[in-house]
């Protein structure tokens, strides 16, 4: 564990029905959680954390399977232990362990599609969601064509079964890691070698890289089942959403970010920032700003 990115936040780990959850928490005033995405950990709000602290008290979350939060083995052939609705429930009990029964969310990637679930199984809890660099996983599958099996091959590599992918980047986890992040990366602030080398050590566990593609396993199965089912239902968020991407980044490049958004979701606005798919940690300060003015107009 490396506690020199995140000096000030107290470690905690918590109980979700049997499933240990790594977080940790910082600041006064109303809640926020923060959610990573893939290969990552909740380091990778290690700049934009400190600055939220300012004004909310902040939890930033290992989702399980991640980190070093627990890994689950997953027995069932539709994948539901990673299913986003058991993710989702992770995170809303670990909240509400914490003591807050109504919260605001970000997250990014993986974290983002989380929080997706989490507002739409628990909007009670929800007061904002923010999304950072993802469409809908269920719009991203409708819509796939050769651009996106080239841009998001990783979605189908992780998700290929009989132990593929899992004994393809157990070989050598670490060029996996930083030749993942490293291609999806324009400009802006590098990546902090302290978090690389945490990331880094965190997916050394087969564990990790399994839990992880089983988190994909179940995006092609068990989540879009979920997805379809709320489209049918005419089911969608009903707290604020924001959504921000990088300009440069697949989607920025490929969707209308905000109007496909408003498919899921009755209030939706978004912003585009200079960077590629890793927004709080390339443009962390634009990210800090954009997150606090949202959460404190939602709050």
């Amino acid at each position: 564990m490396n506690d020199e990115l995140l000096p000030g936040f107290a470690r905690r780990r918590v109980d979700a029905d049997g499933v240990g959850i790594h977080l940790r928490v910082a600041g006064e005033g109303p809640p926020v959680l923060l959610l990573h995405g893939y290969p990552q950990t909740h380091l990778i709000w290690h700049h934009v954390a400190p600055l939220l602290a300012a004004r909310y008290t902040v939890v930033v979350s290992d989702l399980r399977g991640y980190g070093d939060s627990d890994k689950p083995a997953s027995l069932a052939p539709e994948h539901g232990t990673y299913a986003k609705r058991a993710m989702a429930h992770d995170q809303w009990l670990a909240m509400r362990a914490l003591g807050f029964d109504r919260f605001a969310v970000a997250g990014h990637d993986r974290g983002g599609r989380v929080g997706h679930r989490l507002a739409l199984d628990h909007p009670e809890a929800v007061s904002a969601l923010a999304v950072l660099d993802i469409v809908p996983t269920r719009h991203a599958l409708l819509h796939a064509d050769k651009d996106f099996g080239r841009g998001y091959y990783h979605w189908f590599f992780l998700a290929a079964g009989d132990g593929i992918p899992e004994r393809l980047i157990g070989a050598d986890p670490e060029f996996w890691v930083r030749t993942r992040m490293n291609a999806r990366h324009h400009g802006g602030t590098p990546f902090h070698p302290a978090a690389l080398a945490e990331y880094v050590r965190c997916f050394a566990d087969p564990a990790a890289v399994h839990a992880s593609c089983e988190d994909y396993r179940a995006a092609l199965t068990v989540d879009l089942a979920h997805d379809d089912a709320d489209a049918a239902a005419g089911r969608t968020i009903d707290c604020p959403v924001l959504a921000l991407w990088g300009e440069h980044s697949f989607v920025g490049r490929t969707y209308d970010v905000p109007e496909v958004w408003r498919a899921y979701a009755k209030d939706v606005r978004g912003e585009a920032l200079p960077c590629d798919h890793y927004v709080p940690e390339e443009a962390p300060v634009d990210t800090a700003r954009l997150l606090g003015s949202f959460f404190g107009r939602e709050g």
